[in-house]
């Protein structure tokens, strides 16, 4: 930032068994660009900002003691929050703000770090305030470093710190596929296939797989996976502005077949219709950071405007033979699935050839092309699935089959083979 480029001090901190080496901890080189990179991996790279100099004086102390870190100390809080993306070109691996010079202002620098980089974001303060405390991790801080600071607390938050900076550097580069399944009509058992087949994907896939329940605010796929979620896609959405890969991944929950959800409340609560900006952020985090993204978007056409129909996606339109659904499936399919549009591929489901009263060739007019897939009706299955919170996805039913071969058209995975039938021997 050019109004501060006088304003800061570098501090190399210098292992302690060569104490002839250290000095006095710091030296005033404001022009020197030092950074991590220079002193090898395992170095952190800190911008240390606090007006108040006593308070600073006292972090930079203990940050002098530390093992390894580069400090870059700022003498004033940004004049502008505009400011902080130019701050962070220097890619600082910890950024450490004082809270007590401005506390408001503070808050908002912290919550623009953390929306702006990757940087882990502390904070310190002389008051040991618990309602400030909640504030500053909503703001999205790390840590909170009380003063004066007890011995070997700045070690442990930069030993944190140094954990948490592989998993922001190695994170996926290629974005991943989006693949949305949404009702023709209520009732057509969305949320049973697009549960059911984000199982079996990352089942056969053994790639990172994430499920979004967006069928606000009634959404129940974790309650069909047998889960219960301390966070939810409502968390996500309401906290865009500084939602990124290390803060979805707190609001995650893990199925044993290494499926990751992002569920519905489990509570119904009054929420505000979040913009298409933000249901494109949260996808947008979710598709660097797994390979496949499932979302089940019940009936809610209201999302048409999101990604979730870009050109890029999937739309899986699952339907029933019945004319309410069908005559809906034929206006969906005119509106939004013509050229320049995603995707789309059609599901057949409670399929069964023999109570169809509808013949192939209606079902095909109606709408105006094939179906790409036919999921048979099982109802005792299905029944069984919603007693236990069992996927069927995870059993060897001619319903579960059909979900495999959907989930192994997208992974790439082979048909599996059948089996080979064994000799008999008769006595």
């Amino acid at each position: 930032m050019a109004s501060q480029q006088t304003n800061y001090r570098i501090y190399t901190a210098q292992p302690a068994e060569k104490p002839e080496t250290a000095g006095s901890g710091g030296y005033a080189m404001p022009n020197n660009t030092q950074d991590s990179e220079s002193l090898g991996s395992s170095v952190l790279s800190i911008a240390l900002i606090g007006p108040d100099e006593p308070r600073r004086r006292a972090v930079a102390a203990a940050l002098g003691g530390s093992q390894a870190a580069v400090t870059r100390e700022f003498t004033s809080y940004p004049p502008n929050l505009d400011d902080v993306p130019r701050l962070l070109e220097q890619h600082y691996d910890v950024v450490i703000v004082d809270l007590d010079s401005d506390p408001e202002y503070a808050l908002d620098l912290v919550e623009s770090i953390c929306t702006n980089g990757t940087a882990t974001a502390m904070v310190y303060s002389a008051q040991a305030d618990a309602e400030l405390l909640v504030r500053c991790m909503r703001a999205g801080a790390r840590e909170f470093l009380t003063l004066p600071m007890s011995p070997g607390a700045m070690d442990e938050a930069l030993v944190r710190a140094s954990v948490r900076r592989p998993a922001v550097r190695t994170s996926k580069k290629t974005a991943g596929r989006l693949l949305v399944f949404l009702g023709a009509k209520g009732g057509s058992g969305v949320t049973t296939l697009a549960t059911n087949f984000a199982v079996s994907l990352a089942t056969e896939s053994g790639k990172g797989t994430l499920l979004i329940d967006l069928d606000l605010p009634l959404g129940d796929a974790a309650l069909g996976l047998g889960m219960t979620a301390q966070y939810s896609t409502v968390n996500a959405l309401q906290n865009s502005s500084r939602l990124d890969s290390t803060f979805l991944a707190t609001l995650l929950t893990k199925h044993n077949s290494g499926l990751n959800v992002l569920a519905a409340p489990g509570k119904f609560a009054q929420t505000p219709v979040a913009s298409n900006e933000e249901v494109d952020k949260l996808l947008s985090v979710a598709l660097m950071d797994f390979d496949y993204v499932v979302v089940d978007a019940g009936s809610r056409l209201d999302l048409a405007g999101t990604a979730l129909f870009a050109e890029s996606s999937t739309v899986y339109l699952v339907t029933q033979v019945g004319i309410a659904e069908l005559r809906n499936s034929n206006r969906l399919v005119s509106e939004f699935f013509t050229a320049g549009g995603p995707k789309l591929e059609i599901v057949l489901n409670r399929y069964s050839s023999r109570t169809l009263g509808v013949d192939e060739e209606h079902i095909t007019k109606a709408l105006t092309r094939p179906a790409q897939w036919k999921v048979p009706n099982d109802y005792a299955t299905i029944r069984e699935t919603q007693n236990t919170a069992t996927p069927f996805a995870q059993g060897n039913t001619a319903i579960a089959r059909a979900i495999q071969l959907m989930a192994r058209s997208v992974c790439g995975v082979d048909k599996a083979p059948e089996k080979k039938k064994g000799f008999k021997f008769f006595g």
